[in-house]
């Protein structure tokens, strides 16, 4: 069992890197390699902008790299709730702008000409209580048709046809979503911005940022500094560097992940002959797929800690033994790959993006960036260029989070809530 990201592990290496040392002037500096930088940077490009892009390790390395590889429409918050508190005009902008992250996707990867598995397949959450299919309906009856017109229900007794085990009480398809391996689409976004004439530098951490006294920004590295006239920060928690402001206000939040050996056609007919993006209805739930090459991918809160290789491999045996109470077939089945990753939340687990003392920045996908993501850099691309009407976060109050200053000392407590709550549910 390798103790590293499927996903990483069958894509190729970046080749397209910048030699020699950071120097120079840039329009726009990106500080971090993931899809929102990536994305960024090819949009800034086609604006005929000159970029650097800085990333402290490799090239779609974290997040981007380590996720479930499922591309959903929808917000993972319940709609009315999340209307009680922001409205429901903008709580429908949210909205709909993650269904339209799906759409910039499939756009880039056919744009571009990225190999990298994309299909729609759909999403359907599964209600893993008789009550929660209940909740679904009413999610159903809020958001169709006006505003997602994608949606379908799925009986109880129809969900064979769906999936092959577990105990599910029905579903809510959303027909739109899709999937991809992401550590290849990484590759090619990668790719696909140098090859506009971004300057894409690896291993390369931010050390300084001072702001000038022309409003520019000089940006500080090991490999060297350069002049900047803006900066974008698409970093996630921003663990290094000068970045406490963004550290105070996201927690990093483990979440883990495994894929089995190959399987046989007859097998995957058995389990899951929907070959869809799947996501249970508990608070510390499942999301799982099948791979380009025929695997299960079966991922996970296992446990609210941080992901390393003694953590991961600890995560790992519960998510084995969650997937074979779910999936019996499965019991003799060997796991080839078994790794961890940090999700970037914020409190009210909703992203965040404007700009702060002239840094413009996105963040904060909270578990659901991998469309978001991609969608939010061509997004910033426009802010950059004074369209702030564009971005569909702006205004949105953002204050730190009490007692946190970087390390979650917090996450057991959060943990125990929310398996409090599955069982109360």
């Amino acid at each position: 069992m390798k103790l590293e990201s499927y996903w990483l592990d069958t894509a190729p290496r970046f080749s397209g890197g910048a030699a020699g040392t950071v120097n120079g002037e840039a329009d726009v500096v990106v500080v971090g390699g993931g899809f929102t930088g990536l994305s960024a940077a090819l949009a800034l490009r086609k604006q005929h902008r000159s970029v650097v892009l800085l990333e402290a390790g490799r090239i779609a390395g974290e997040a981007s790299g380590r996720n479930g590889g499922q591309v959903n429409a929808g917000l993972a918050h319940d709609f009315s709730e999340l209307s009680g508190k922001i409205g429901k005009a903008r709580a429908t902008e949210l909205y709909r702008a993650y269904s339209q992250a799906v759409e910039t996707v499939a756009r880039i990867v056919a744009d571009e000409n990225i190999d990298c598995d994309f299909r729609r397949c759909g999403k359907l959450k599964v209600a893993a209580k008789p009550e929660h299919y209940a909740k679904l309906q009413q999610v159903f009856r809020d958001l169709s048709p006006d505003i997602d017109a994608n949606l379908k229900l799925i009986a109880p007794q129809d969900m064979a046809s769906e999936i092959g085990g577990g105990d599910f009480h029905g579903g809510l398809l959303q027909t739109t979503s899709a999937q991809m391996h992401v550590g290849k689409f990484g590759i090619g976004l990668a790719h696909a911005a140098a090859r506009q004439g971004a300057r894409i530098f690896e291993a390369t951490p931010v050390t300084g940022l001072q702001r000038q006294p022309d409003q520019s920004f000089m940006v500080e590295t090991a490999q060297g500094s350069l002049r900047a006239q803006q900066v974008l920060i698409a970093a996630g928690g921003c663990a290094t560097g000068p970045l406490g402001y963004f550290r105070r206000r996201l927690v990093p939040v483990g979440s883990f992940i495994i894929v089995t050996e190959v399987l046989s056609q007859a097998l995957l007919d058995q389990i899951m002959p929907g070959r869809r993006n799947y996501v249970t209805t508990k608070n510390i739930g499942n999301y799982f797929r099948i791979t380009p090459d025929n695997r299960l991918l079966f991922g996970g809160r296992a446990r609210f800690a941080m992901s390393n290789p003694k953590s991961d491999a600890k995560s790992g045996a519960l998510l084995q033994a969650a997937m074979i109470e779910m999936f019996p077939a499965l019991r003799q089945t060997r796991i080839d790959y078994c790794w961890g990753g940090s999700v970037d939340m914020s409190a009210d687990r909703l992203p965040r993006a404007g700009v702060h003392q002239g840094m413009y920045y996105a963040t904060g996908y909270s578990g659901h960036g991998v469309q978001m993501s991609v969608h939010m850099g061509e997004v910033m691309a426009e802010v950059l260029q004074g369209n702030v009407q564009a971005n569909p976060m702006r205004g949105m109050a953002w204050p730190p989070i009490p007692g946190h200053f970087g390390k979650p000392w917090f996450l057991p407590l959060v943990g125990a809530y929310y398996q409090l709550r599955d069982k109360l549910a």
